[in-house]
């Protein structure tokens, strides 16, 4: 199978394009034929090893410490199950599905096997396997931190970085649960996040909203600390909260891509894509992440 291989830790270059064999599922996996997978600001990470010092040797020994011990990487994709072992019970094959591995990466190639209880999941039916490759990433994490901030109707919560993968999620998810939201991004962006269904939209270029007075029940910080230092409590009400993506290692779960699944057939949730390249140009696609200026999500079309 073709697959796309990190051969050390560095930059885009690092990555090239191999052949191996296609994964065996075992008695409990299901063997998906990738169609589409995204690049995520945590793949580029991953990729060039930016992480604190003070982490370096725990995640050196998750990750391996000169280059990925996993050396596909990828962690979300969208495809059809081929084959499935004994003794799953779930899936079938023939199945659209759609996933985010985590640890186990893998999805930069043709083919992956998933354990049946991974967080993995019936696509939804009304999107193409690229719009679904697009939902993964940033609507499971943007649910986790919406959930753990105790997100409820009618609070006004405001998105920082509301363009990007997590943010555009992010928004549409605060509109479902009854939130007034307020998102904060760059000029070119303004009409995105409005589309989005974002009751407000400030331009961080024009404007700091730290120092406009209004206050808001929930901060959430979509692009973490890392490349967003906000000294945002003066903007909270006295019970609000300020809430960053790289808080706490978040604790995704397959019943939460389950429910992104519904919300995306109902049309309260839809997948945002800015550039799509094919899995030749990966690279491309690394190099472009890389700059931290992406609308939503970058799309890989792994198979035809």
């Amino acid at each position: 199978m073709r697959a796309v291989v990190c051969t050390r830790y560095g930059a885009p270059e690092v990555l090239q394009l191999a052949d191996l064999p296609k994964p065996t599922p075992t008695s409990n996996e299901v063997r998906i034929k990738i169609f589409a997978t995204a690049v995520t600001a945590s793949d580029c990470i991953v990729r060039a090893f930016i992480v604190p010092l003070r982490l370096k040797l725990v995640m050196g020994a998750v990750l391996g410490f000169t280059k990925p011990r996993n050396p596909i990487l990828g962690l979300v994709l969208a495809g059809e199950v081929e084959s499935v072992g004994r003794d799953v019970a779930q899936f079938k094959p023939g199945n659209q599905v759609y996933a985010f591995t985590a640890f186990r990466f893998g999805a930069y190639a043709e083919y992956k096997c998933l354990p049946e209880k991974a967080i993995l999941a019936l696509k939804p039916s009304n999107v193409t396997y690229e719009e679904a490759a697009a939902v993964p990433y940033g609507g499971l994490l943007a649910l986790y931190f919406l959930k753990k901030a105790n997100i409820q109707g009618r609070q006004h919560v405001l998105v920082y970085g509301a363009s990007g993968a997590i943010g555009t999620s992010a928004v549409q998810l605060a509109k479902y649960f009854g939130a007034e939201v307020t998102g904060v991004c760059s000029t070119p962006n303004l009409n995105l996040v409005k589309s989005l269904g974002a009751d407000a939209v400030i331009d961080y270029t024009h404007e700091d909203f730290t120092q406009n007075g209004a206050r808001y029940d929930l901060i959430f910080n979509a692009v973490g600390k890392r490349k967003a230092r906000l000294q945002a409590e003066g903007s909270l009400t006295p019970q609000g909260r300020h809430i960053t993506v790289d808080d706490s290692t978040p604790r995704l779960r397959k019943e939460d891509l389950v429910f992104l699944t519904e919300l995306v057939e109902a049309g309260r949730l839809i997948p945002v894509i800015d550039r799509r390249y094919p899995l030749e140009q990966i690279v491309d696609a690394h190099r472009y992440v890389d700059k931290g200026h992406k609308k939503g999500n970058v799309v890989i079309a792994v198979a035809a």
